[in-house]
């Protein structure tokens, strides 16, 4: 608990430097790629900064100093993952999301990187198996799928922001400008570059299903497992929907909390995985360009999730350890929410 709380003070810290857009980027950029040497320099702090956050900085040698009481093992993931965010932060301040292969790279310094801490940090402390904290390539998915999530879902947002993470490589096939989807005149293409968006952040489910599957303890599959099961539901709301670029699409707070007090083992997660893949597979346009490689992932997914038993009910725990584990999951998913959300920010912003 200690090294989770101290590795999110960590990234708020972080986070702020780069979001404040006072700081020059002769002076931001080395900032960045040394952010995590601070960590062991007791008097380092920073006075300038202009953000709402930046107590985190002003009194961030109480944050290192609890960091330097961590045991050794959580020290070594939180400096690793600080510096590698901190190296991709700077990386994207003057860059945009040209490239598939960019989009998820972006995505692994924002969200990626958060999974692979996590799972680190799972493993370190023995509540999981060495292998959660080693297979790097499942946590990083867990990340890009809630962070693809977040980006397909908020189109309209980050246009009148004036925020693009939308990658050109797929969206050039279907508008001259981003901002050109959003046009009722071109709302056909728009739908179908959605289509094709969601179907690539479907291919993140099967190692999310797999990570997910490697989990023992109760309060770390919570937290894992919730920001999932909600970002499949909002891709199935999301999906062939028009709406998307009209204004937000969001689930419904009663679906969120069913899904807070269903997703508590891997048969139910895997059930509604197969409930919401279902959903997407009813609404393919047989026109749509990606109809084919929407059909195939979705048929994957489904071999994978095929339900053996009946989901589990949320009645066979007790009042309060459900209040517990909607808690749990509600900060696991504010938390990557609003670190993922706090990077976007600065990278548009710098590249403007």
């Amino acid at each position: 608990r200690h090294a989770v709380c101290i590795f999110y003070l960590v990234l708020r810290a972080l986070d702020t430097i780069e979001d404040d857009m006072t700081i020059s980027l002769n002076v931001k950029v080395p900032m960045l790629h040394e952010f995590h040497s601070y960590l062991y320099q007791p008097e380092w702090k920073y006075m300038e900064s202009k953000e709402k956050d930046r107590q985190v900085l002003e009194d961030f040698p109480t944050i290192s100093s609890e960091f330097r009481s961590l045991s050794k093992v959580y020290q070594e993931v939180i400096s690793d993952i600080c510096h590698k965010m901190g190296v991709g932060m700077a990386e994207f301040l003057e860059k945009k999301v040209d490239s598939q292969n960019e989009w998820d790279k972006y995505c692994h310094y924002v969200a990626g990187l958060v999974g692979i801490g996590l799972s680190r940090l799972f493993s370190a402390s023995e509540l999981e198996d060495p292998i959660v904290g080693q297979d790097t390539d499942l946590a990083n998915s867990m990340g890009l799928f809630l962070q693809k999530t977040n980006i397909i879902r908020d189109y309209l947002e980050d246009q009148l922001e004036g925020r693009e993470f939308w990658p050109r490589e797929v969206w050039s096939r279907y508008a001259k400008k981003l901002s050109d989807l959003a046009k009722p005149e071109n709302i056909d293409m728009a739908v179908q570059c959605l289509n094709e968006l969601i179907t690539n952040a479907l291919h993140h489910v099967p190692d999310v299903l797999t990570y997910l599957s490697r989990l023992k303890n109760q309060s770390v599959f919570n937290f894992c497992a919730i920001p999932q099961v909600m970002a499949i539901a909002t891709l199935a709301a999301c999906y062939n929907n028009k709406q998307v670029f009209r204004g937000v699409v969001k689930i419904r707070k009663g679906q969120a909390v069913t899904l807070m007090m269903d997703a508590t083992n891997i048969q139910a997660v895997k059930t509604i995985m197969y409930q919401y893949v279902e959903e997407i597979y009813q609404k393919i346009p047989s026109a749509d360009p990606s109809c084919n490689k929407t059909q195939q992932i979705v048929a994957s997914i489904r071999a994978q999730s095929l339900p053996h038993g009946p989901l589990a009910s949320r009645h066979h725990y007790s009042p309060i350890y459900v209040s517990c584990a909607m808690l749990l999951a509600a900060l696991s998913w504010q938390y990557l929410t609003t670190v993922s959300k706090a990077a976007e920010d600065l990278v548009q912003t710098g590249e403007n």
